[in-house]
């Protein structure tokens, strides 16, 4: 009997609450034998005692075979120690140096760009995760006064630099388009077109290509089917793979995952956040948290199971059965059963 995988699962904050039970109603579906196990940490636990999640939650949460998070953040709550407790603590403590961000548009209606031979984008954004502008190394001087200086450190290392590069070269199904901004920032871009040309020449049957940040966000609207795998550091990442959402249809059918491959540890959680202006009210669109569980058993080794919630997915917005910012009119349960009944 094969062993049963565990799966702690985090609904979070605001519409976290509401499209990760329909997540997980996907995942039970598919009958795969997964077992789950929901951890109640965020806004509340942490307006109550200050602690988003305890040091046992944590341990009971990273015995698990994956993680699927539903958002954090949380508008009465402005201390950034709030999300570092969870978001931070998860990804630096499991060292997920690879945050994979997929986006493949499910209907041509969802592209904002009007030439159809352009729209059908599916690339992968693989962004560095651990270091980079989002490490939280940087200091205050003078805080508060008008003498203040803040100072926001961009940290980059060979290892993680060439680690998520090499990552990148082993998911290509083509081509890795790398982007940086060395001209501005020599000694990050240094490193890092250092570590890509080494990758490169492990990988000689998959093309190289390197962008400037700037040119690659350009390119990416203009022409976004040209691109198979990009990768690049963590804040321009962010960016990218947000322009690259917009391009599939939006920030309802962005999913993502947190993963490091030696470990086989992976947070998966929806790109959209906690959205709090619409939380609720029924309204949210699950299909991102449902794209995001797919990435889960996929990487828990049901490929196939993967590609059949994809599948449902875009057969249920092409046929308008989702929730009304995909040009549909059902409620967040409503979509999630939806999809179900095309599995």
């Amino acid at each position: 009997m094969a062993e049963r995988r565990h799966v702690s699962v985090i609904p979070g904050d605001g519409i976290g609450r509401e499209v990760i039970p329909e997540a997980v109603r996907v995942l039970e579906a598919l009958q795969l034998g997964l077992e789950f196990e929901t951890c109640d940490a965020g806004a509340e636990r942490f307006l109550a005692s200050g602690q988003a999640m305890p040091q046992e939650m944590y341990d009971q949460v990273v015995a698990a075979d994956a993680i699927l998070l539903g958002a954090i953040g949380d508008p009465r709550i402005e201390d950034p120690a709030y999300s570092a407790q969870v978001l931070r603590r998860l990804r630096n403590g499991l060292d997920l140096y690879a945050n994979v961000r997929p986006a493949r548009l499910l209907d041509d209606r969802l592209s904002p760009l009007k030439d159809a031979e352009r729209r059908a984008i599916d690339v992968i954004v693989v962004r560095e995760n651990t270091e980079g502008l989002y490490s939280g190394q940087g200091s205050t001087f003078h805080r508060g006064s008008e003498r203040e200086v803040a100072i926001q450190d961009h940290y980059n290392s060979y290892t993680g630099v060439s680690r998520v590069i090499e990552y990148a070269f082993g998911i290509a199904r083509r081509e890795v388009a790398m982007a940086d901004k060395w001209n501005a920032m020599p000694h990050a871009g240094g490193l890092w077109q250092r570590c890509f040309r080494e990758a490169a020449a492990r990988h000689p049957e998959v093309r190289a290509r390197h962008l400037m940040i700037d040119a690659c966000a350009l390119h990416l609207i203009h022409n976004p089917s040209s691109f198979d795998v990009l990768v690049t550091e963590n804040c321009f990442g962010d960016i990218l793979s947000d322009i690259c959402a917009s391009l599939a249809g939006g920030l309802g059918v962005a999913p993502s995952a947190n993963v490091n491959p030696s470990t086989s540890k992976g947070v998966f959680e929806p790109v959209h956040g906690s959205a709090p202006d619409i939380a609720g009210q029924g309204v949210a669109n699950p299909a991102a948290a449902i794209l995001t569980a797919a990435l889960l058993v996929q990487h828990l080794g049901f490929a196939e199971a993967a590609e059949r919630v994809r599948e449902a997915v875009g057969a249920a917005i092409r046929a308008c059965e989702c929730t009304r910012d995909m040009g549909g009119s059902l409620s967040t349960s409503e979509a999630g059963a939806a999809i179900i009944r095309r599995l």
